[in-house]
């Protein structure tokens, strides 16, 4: 039998009033489990509840963070661990709740059984895997960025649950003529593109966008950042590139793809460059990337 784990559940209070979500807590404590819950109701508390972590003697924290959310809610518990310098000592977990939840698809995480997932944070081992970081900020699973991000922002939540990737191709349809090519420059070790692209995105894991793949090749624990650029075609070209990218498919988008690896990244653009990393916007004229080889544990599926 699995020995007991100390789980410390911070909940994103969308979620809280579940009934899968209740039921998964109770089956993991009846499984001889302790599980403490915390539920968010604005963005600062996480940071907060963090910090009640960061307070305790390291005797008395529990086994396992568990984001319950989104990829927002991984991002901000990890991120915020790093910040306040207890993350060392403990591991990481996801019970995804979001609407997305790429960074558990990606990784074989349940994200259709809350109970299988908070029984894998309870059960499952723990690996060391890397951080991305772009200027000041870190990322867990992936960045993307250009006309494809203006076109993730549009897509009715509604309509991603139902439709999935159909529904970002109507968005972008429905903006065909409004969306500009986004114009960067990318330097790394031994890779320098500059041109105009449809789509770019720096990945630790391999999917954004609500099960968009993008970096296919994206591997948590290798050392590496997976960079993708897909070069903008022309006018006639967009839709059909578009279909490829969100219906799954992507042999053309694969075939003109710009591809590498990297552990640092410069990206320089004259006008501010749309960022969604881990599903939060920001933007700069000027990105550095860079990855933080073995920064978290995290509790995983075995490899297959």
């Amino acid at each position: 039998m699995t020995a007991s784990r100390d789980l410390f559940l911070i909940l994103n209070g969308k979620a809280a009033a579940r009934d899968d979500v209740r039921a998964a807590v109770e089956a993991v404590r009846a499984a001889g489990h302790g599980v403490e819950v915390r539920v968010t109701f604005d963005p600062e508390d996480a940071t907060r509840f963090v910090g009640e972590l960061a307070a305790r003697a390291s005797a008395d924290r529990p086994d396992v963070v568990v984001a319950g959310g989104g990829d927002g809610t991984v991002n901000a518990v990890v991120s915020q661990a790093v910040a306040q310098d207890c993350a060392d000592g403990l591991a990481f977990a996801v019970m995804p709740l979001g609407t997305a939840n790429d960074f558990a698809r990606g990784q074989g995480i349940p994200t259709e059984d809350p109970q299988a997932a908070l029984t894998l944070a309870a059960e499952g081992a723990a690996r060391a895997i890397d951080l991305g970081r772009i200027n000041d900020r870190l990322f867990v699973n992936l960045a993307s960025g250009g006309t494809v991000t203006h076109i993730t922002r549009e897509a009715d939540p509604r309509a991603k649950r139902v439709l999935g990737g159909v529904a970002y191709l109507l968005a972008g349809a429905s903006r065909l003529g409004e969306l500009t090519p986004s114009q960067a420059r990318f330097e790394a070790e031994d890779f320098r593109w500059e041109g105009r692209f449809l789509a770019m995105a720096v990945g630790n894991g391999p999917m954004a966008g609500g099960g968009v793949t993008l970096c296919p090749e994206a591997v948590l624990d290798d050392g590496l950042l997976d960079l993708t650029i897909l070069p903008y075609p022309d006018m006639e070209g967009v839709l059909p590139s578009l279909s490829e990218i969100f219906n799954g498919t992507g042999d053309e988008a694969r075939r003109i793809a710009e591809r590498t690896r990297v552990r640092t990244l410069t990206i320089d653009s004259a006008a501010p460059l749309a960022i969604n990393l881990d599903g939060e916007a920001t933007s700069a004229t000027r990105i550095e990337v860079e990855v933080l080889p073995g920064a978290v544990s995290f509790v995983l599926p075995a490899r297959g």
